[in-house]
């Protein structure tokens, strides 16, 4: 007779565990929850893309002045975006509604592919920062001439 042990949970807490990933990728992709727990959107809202050359980063920072601003980039692939929006004085009147998100803020972005970092530049248009990230050499592709023998 051939006999088994039988683990009832076993399978219930690897489910269990998967469908805690997937909820954890979820919420990532969508944002987080605020101190009060009310669904924020992380920001800024970023677009990453690339060409044949460069990898294109464009954040929306509306409200955001250039010396509360820092981007580095670290290791080969690492872009790193921090800065801080602050709250818009006004001397006479009452807020009546403040939806717009206010404070510090850090953005980590993981790159496809290493970056020559001493040729990145940056430009701000209309509240939207464009960051152009050159691909390093060995990242980019090469043509293989084929040769007929």
């Amino acid at each position: 007779m051939f006999a088994t042990r039988w683990q009832p949970f076993n399978d219930v807490w690897s489910e269990m565990g998967r469908f805690y990933d997937e909820m954890n990728r979820a919420f990532d992709r969508m944002g987080y929850r605020d101190r009060l727990g009310r669904f924020a959107p992380t920001f800024p809202a970023v677009d990453l893309w690339q060409d044949d050359d460069n990898f294109h980063v464009e954040a929306e920072l509306p409200g955001v002045a250039l010396e509360d601003l820092e981007i580095h980039v670290s290791g080969e692939n690492q872009l790193s975006l921090k800065g801080t929006r602050k709250v818009p004085e006004i001397e006479e009147g009452t807020w009546h509604r403040r939806e717009r998100s206010y404070g510090e803020f850090a953005r980590i972005l993981s790159l496809p592919q290493p970056v020559d970092a001493d040729k990145v530049q940056a430009t701000i248009r209309h509240g939207v920062l464009t960051i152009t990230l050159p691909k390093a050499a060995a990242a980019k592709p090469r043509r293989i001439e084929v040769k007929i023998d």
